[in-house]
């Protein structure tokens, strides 16, 4: 049966299964889908009947790609405000997630890229397959990690999250559990026995138990054995040092990652490695939240941003015309301005300090 609702709900036993319905467009979020799930959330939270909610796309290439670039690219080229709101409410709904008070299972099989990572890396049981392809690709169209990709990159492994931060690149599902984008390994075939089997369990307890029963060794990765020459080169503090070390690293891998560190955006280059390398200092999710709203907005207002989505996606030439065009054109105060409170007329997401207020209102125990 056909059903074009771009978010579907179907409750299964205990289990509250959401379904992003997009297929053609490898179930892009939209404003109106996030509203949806924060609504869906809202209700299964409040419903003692449900125990677990399962999160999953439609079709077979992939849970989320990502927000709706196109959308976004078009706001940006008239001067809108509304990806602004989308943002907000994005942001929200994935610090929600990551605190929802029950079982919150994201299948991420096939392609989990930039708002789908923030959908389901943040929950509390996280699925990959052999197909899934996880990333942050957003240097590549002018833009800067954000979802709470920042906080997630910069708890990985050593340089790893700074690697695949500034090249962008998608991970298979053994690179991700070691990065710890995901916990558990399924494969595909297995997705749907897996789905039916968590409309059981009557407590989280079982709800891990059930997925850990499903789970396997996955595939070798491949970053692994690329961690001696990604820590040493990517341990650098500038954007221009980590590229001159990839370049002299005497490795076919990373000179492979010079040359696509030499086609991202300059500016979204050194604005990403600042902001994980901020990321890596702050104490929650939230204030890492609050702080790539701020950036967000700001690259939101740059010329990057809509001339890496015509490039990469619209007209597809693969040839962005930076602007700065070079490293060495982006200095210190442009990347600090993406990090200063915002200005008048606008409003700081204020996630972190909502957090704090809500810590002291707090009954406390004793």
């Amino acid at each position: 049966m056909n059903d074009d609702r771009p978010v579907l709900l179907e409750r299964h036993g205990r289990s509250l299964r959401i379904t992003l319905n997009r297929p053609r467009s490898l179930n892009a979020l939209s404003h109106t889908m996030v509203r949806q799930l924060d609504e869906a959330l809202t209700r299964a939270e409040r419903d003692d009947a449900v125990v677990s909610v399962v999160l999953a796309g439609a079709g077979d290439r992939g849970l989320c790609a990502g927000g709706d670039i196109r959308a976004l690219h078009d706001d940006a080229r008239a001067c809108g405000r509304a990806s602004l709101d989308f943002w907000r409410d994005e942001y929200r709904l994935n610090a929600r997630i990551a605190r929802f008070p029950k079982p919150y299972v994201a299948l991420m099989d096939g392609i989990v890229m930039g708002g789908g990572v923030g959908v389901s890396a943040h929950s509390a049981v996280r699925v990959v397959t052999e197909r899934s392809r996880i990333a942050m690709p957003e240097t590549g169209i002018g833009f800067v990690p954000d979802v709470g990709g920042t906080r997630l990159l910069a708890t990985a492994p050593g340089e790893l999250g700074t690697h695949l931060a500034l090249t962008g690149r998608s991970v298979g599902p053994a690179d991700a559990v070691l990065c710890g984008l995901a916990d558990h390994y399924v494969p595909a075939r297995r997705l749907p026995e897996l789905t039916e089997a968590l409309a059981g369990p009557a407590t989280a307890a079982q709800v891990a138990e059930t997925v850990e029963r499903f789970a396997t060794e996955p595939p070798a990765g491949e970053l692994a054995a690329q961690r001696a020459w990604i820590d040493a080169c990517y341990a650098a503090d500038t954007v221009e040092e980590i590229a001159r070390r990839l370049r002299d690293a005497g490795s076919d891998e990373a000179a492979e990652a010079a040359g696509e560190l030499a086609t991202r955006s300059p500016l979204a280059l050194k604005v990403t490695l600042a902001a994980v390398r901020r990321a890596a200092r702050l104490d929650s999710l939230e204030a890492a939240l609050d702080q790539e709203f701020r950036v967000s907005s700001r690259a939101f207002e740059q010329p990057d941003f809509v001339e890496g989505v015509r490039a990469r996606i619209i007209d597809k030439d693969g040839d962005p015309q930076w602007k700065p065009g070079t490293l060495a054109e982006v200095d210190d105060r442009q990347v600090a301005h993406f990090f200063a409170p915002l200005g008048p007329g606008e409003q700081e997401l204020g996630l972190a300090s909502a957090l704090a207020d809500s810590a002291e209102s707090a009954p406390q125990g004793g």
